[in-house]
């Protein structure tokens, strides 16, 4: 049995390529891939080779962001059935280290990660027609559910734990800043989680265009009108939490102004070194709280999907089959045009 699979060799050079597939073991499923998103990883692998100290070290497969139909199940498999959707979670904790024995298995000390250069060898990713899995990592959906929207259920689950480490958001005034897929995303489940008012930044106008559907009240296009966010910062600060999706230092430094008197910042987005504003962060004793991926919420956004509790399709923009994945890297890095961009697959 073989799969075409998308790896990519270097920056910018990604290939379609074939490999040998064996039969799904004991507690594993075989499926036929559906949709697959390209994350803001996978651009950084695609674009620059990495992203901070994460570097792309040898030919990965890329992609954690996908849903298929089951093929074949395994000895022992039960709970599942050929043909159901289901989504794959990335994320395999090891289950014995420190941090898994304390309950923290976002943090495990020996974590494989599906489509992450993190560790070498690289953990290969799901970008490919056929996958075998465990069993363990897949999560159900209802019959009305597109693979497309199943295959948000890794980025929503990133934004549910984001939300999550914000604490009670019942009738908070909220500011999100980057409206990129996560950005949304977090708009969606801050809505979710009964927050009050909701504002959302980006510098272009396209990504905004989405967030009020996905729950914003407002939107700024801050490289338009660079004085909107200013009544926000009077006073000391308006915003009970902000959740900064975009890691650029203007808008760190624009929500430590923002930020009422110990209020919360949530770091959602990643990047290198910065400069933070340490005065404001020790005089209005903020409590700036980074979020790492996620756990339990993985089959918590499943659910959400699944009953549209939280509506996922308004993100996605475009759609490409594998066979065409350079031109589906191309266009995620347009961000004048796209916003969740996917990639489908055919095991034909």
């Amino acid at each position: 049995m073989q799969t075409r699979v998308a790896r990519l060799h270097g920056v910018k050079d990604i290939r379609v390529e074939t490999q040998e597939l064996v039969a799904p073991g004991p507690g594993e499923v075989l499926l036929t891939m559906a949709a697959g998103g390209i994350c803001g990883s996978d651009l950084h692998y695609y674009q620059d080779g990495g992203f901070g100290p994460v570097r792309v070290r040898e030919p990965i497969i890329c992609g954690h962001e996908a849903s298929g139909h089951i093929a074949a199940l395994g000895a022992g498999v039960s709970g599942l059935a050929i043909g159901q959707l289901v989504a794959v979670n990335p994320s395999q904790p090891c289950g014995h280290c420190q941090f898994c024995l304390k309950g923290q298995p976002i943090h495990c000390l020996e974590m494989r990660f599906m489509g992450s250069a993190m560790r070498l060898p690289h953990e290969q990713g799901m970008f490919r027609d056929r996958l075998v899995v465990p069993a363990k990592q897949c999560a159900t959906f209802s019959d009305a559910t597109s693979p497309a929207e199943a295959a948000c259920t890794e980025p929503l689950a990133v934004c549910l734990h984001a939300v999550a480490q914000a604490g009670d958001l019942t009738g908070a005034k909220v500011l999100v800043t980057g409206a990129g897929p996560i950005g949304l995303l977090t708009i969606a489940a801050a809505r979710h989680a009964g927050a009050g008012t909701i504002v959302a930044t980006d510098l272009t106008d396209a990504a905004l265009e989405r967030a009020p559907a996905m729950g914003a009240d407002r939107t700024i296009n801050v490289a338009k009108d660079t004085e909107a966010l200013l009544p926000y910062q009077e006073n000391k600060g308006y915003f009970d939490v902000i959740f900064d999706c975009s890691a650029a230092a203007p808008a760190l430094r624009t929500a430590f102004a923002c930020v009422r008197p110990r209020g919360t910042i949530v770091q959602v987005g990643v990047t290198g070194d910065i400069t933070i504003p340490l005065n404001a962060l020790v005089g209005k004793e903020i409590l700036w709280r980074g979020s790492q991926r996620f756990h339990d919420e993985f089959a918590i956004a499943a659910g959400l999907i699944s009953s549209r509790g939280i509506d996922v399709r308004p993100i996605i923009s475009h759609s490409f089959p594998l066979g065409e994945a350079k031109a589906a890297f191309e266009q995620a890095g347009d961000r004048s045009a796209a916003c969740k961009v996917q990639l489908t697959f055919s095991a034909d």
